[in-house]
Order: structure tokens, then sequence, then C-alpha cells
């Protein structure tokens, strides 16, 4: 089967986004970044494991 023009380009988009997200991560991790998505993510002890929508990072 042969792949179609929109193919390329949601593979590139794909592509991009998973780029987009590493290097995000790899950005708040080299800042020290316990936790990150959690709001308080900078001043977690690092055991976000239950963090909820509204975390304080208090555990």
């Amino acid at each position: 089967m042969t792949m179609k023009p929109i193919d390329y380009i949601i593979i590139g988009v794909v592509a991009v986004v998973i780029g987009l997200v590493l290097f995000y991560i790899h950005k708040a991790k080299k800042k020290g970044v316990k936790c990150i998505g959690c709001p308080d993510g900078g001043n977690c002890s690092g055991n976000c494991s239950g963090c909820s929508g509204n975390c304080s990072c208090k555990h």
C-alpha cells in the first residue's frame, strides 16, 4: 500500500509534537523540576505520584 501525501504530513506533525514534548521535558529537568506538569514542581520533594489537578506537592 502506497502512502499518500497526507500521511507524510501527519507523520511530520506527530514527530514535531513528540520532539517539542521531549525538548520541554529536557529543559524542565535541567532547571531541576522534579514533578513535570505539577504546578509546584519546582518546589516539590520529588514524590508526586499522587498528584491530582490541584497538587501542592507536600507529600
